[in-house]
């Protein structure tokens, strides 16, 4: 497959990383070397070095700006709906369709093993992929303090019901990647939804309450599959 080439116009560090996650999304982690991803770029192997430090270091910005695109889908989901809980289960479906579309970098960023050996280590304190991983799970926090301000928790904190959350969809997203799920006709509907509501209800929600949010999410999220 035609890996598309960034513009001649672009600083060459723009370049690589735009490269790295052109070459990641069309041929896999098998293709991230060095001399695949300066040739893309229109540059030389050593802009990698000097730009990088090593491919580690550009891999760190490849999953930075995963985390970029995980954070736009969030802020999306957050408008979804007045409804903290309806923001909660629209984030949950918003970042699915962003690790469906996005496989490979999706694995980079979660440090889940790929094709060809490649393994992100995790975010570090002060680089690139913490800072930017830091501003989309924020978004999250943010709208799990809103569930906490409704009423509709008891005994959490929205830092506590964000770091809970977010183990569990991603937990799902995983193990829904690998093929757990091939045996249901619509995991959103017959696991994660239920499972979500599940979660709200061990928090304090309502049952009413918890499946009234996931059916909003749920149908803004269909209305724009349709568009």
């Amino acid at each position: 497959m035609s890996t598309p080439r960034p513009p001649d116009d672009v600083p060459v560090r723009e370049r690589l990383i735009a490269a790295a996650v052109a070459v990641l999304a069309t041929d896999g982690p098998g293709e991230l070397k060095v001399r695949r991803i300066s040739e893309q770029a229109g540059s030389t192997t050593i802009s990698v070095y000097h730009h990088f430090g090593d491919m580690r270091g550009l891999l760190d910005e490849v999953v930075a700006r995963g985390y970029d695109t995980l954070k736009a889908a969030m802020l999306e989901a957050e408008n979804v709906h007045a409804d903290p809980g309806a923001q909660l289960f629209a984030m949950a479906l918003s970042a699915r369709d962003m690790a469906l579309a996005n496989p490979h970098l999706y694995d980079l960023m979660f440090g889940l093993s790929t094709r060809g050996g490649i393994r992100a280590a995790p975010p570090k304190k002060g680089g690139a992929a913490r800072r930017h991983f830091t501003e989309a799970y924020a978004v999250l926090v943010r709208s799990c303090g809103r569930l906490v301000d409704t009423g509709r928790t008891e005994g959490y904190t929205g830092t506590q019901i964000a770091a809970q959350l977010w183990s569990m969809v991603h937990g799902f997203i995983s193990l829904e990647a690998a093929g757990q799920y091939d045996d249901l006709t619509d995991t959103v509907t017959e696991l994660l939804a239920p499972m979500a509501i599940t979660h709200f209800i061990g928090m304090g929600d309502t049952r009413e309450r918890a499946t009234i949010s996931a059916a909003i999410a749920h149908h803004g999220w269909t209305e724009r599959a349709r568009m």
